[in-house]
């Protein structure tokens, strides 16, 4: 079937990004299969992250369905864009209606998209990992391919205004190699794998985003233990 609403949001969405002079920092593009399901899997640290984060498969040419709460598809604005880029409602009361239709999707082929801490650190710390993606890719047979973000909580984030100014912010992202979920593995044991493989990718995009001079009153979008003032995560530093 055509793709008529996810090409043209693409667009608009590389426009407003060019407009905004964001730069760009993206590598491990090549481990984004080129056929067949994954279950694409990223940290959650902005509002923008499923558009950043599915930049990532454009170079393989694929497109990613994201799982999103299912109040953005009832919005007369996102709810037609949503369904019309066959995105996955979650409905959190009845869980399992979205994990049978993420199921359906990653057996035909599709690329699904999952925040496993289910909301935005507002510590820009990983949260802890729910098991979701990691069933998902058992039952489908299909890989994880893990992905770190970073510097998109500048643009828009939980408890701040959006900035939608030229500041020319960079943002990073990270791809890894795909994961292997083998059915026999416990789930739980697959996602403390991946959430350690998605820390790894984190801090590889820390590192390499790039150094500039900051008003020392900008430190905001840093976590405590990287000498920002973003609040400590519950029980400390992860």
């Amino acid at each position: 079937m055509a793709e008529l609403v996810y090409p043209p949001v693409i667009g608009a969405a590389r426009t407003m990004f060019k407009v905004l002079d964001l730069r760009f920092d993206i590598d491990g593009s090549e481990h984004v299969p080129r056929h067949g399901g994954a279950v694409l899997v990223s940290n959650h640290i902005g509002y923008l992250d499923f558009v950043f984060s599915g930049f990532a498969a454009l170079p393989a040419k694929r497109l990613v369905r994201f799982m999103a709460k299912d109040a953005v598809f009832r919005h007369k604005i996102s709810g037609p864009l949503m369904r019309g880029m066959k995105h996955i409602p979650v409905d959190r009361s009845q869980g399992e209606h979205a994990f049978e239709h993420a199921l359906r999707s990653l057996r035909s082929g599709e690329i699904v998209g999952v925040f496993p801490e289910a909301t935005i650190s507002p510590s820009f710390t990983l949260k802890k990992f729910k098991s979701g993606a990691a069933r998902m890719a058992q039952e489908a047979e299909v890989p994880l391919l893990p992905v770190a973000l970073w510097g998109t909580q500048r643009v828009w984030t939980k408890g701040r205004k959006r900035d939608f100014g030229r500041n020319h912010f960079p943002v990073t992202i990270r791809i890894g190699k795909p994961m292997t979920a083998d059915p026999g593995e416990s789930a739980a044991k697959v996602t403390e794998r991946l959430r350690e493989r998605v820390q790894e990718l984190l801090e590889t995009a820390q590192r390499d985003y790039p150094g500039e001079p900051r008003d020392p009153a900008d430190t905001w979008w840093l976590p405590a233990h990287l000498g920002g003032t973003a609040p400590e995560p519950p029980g400390g530093t992860n």
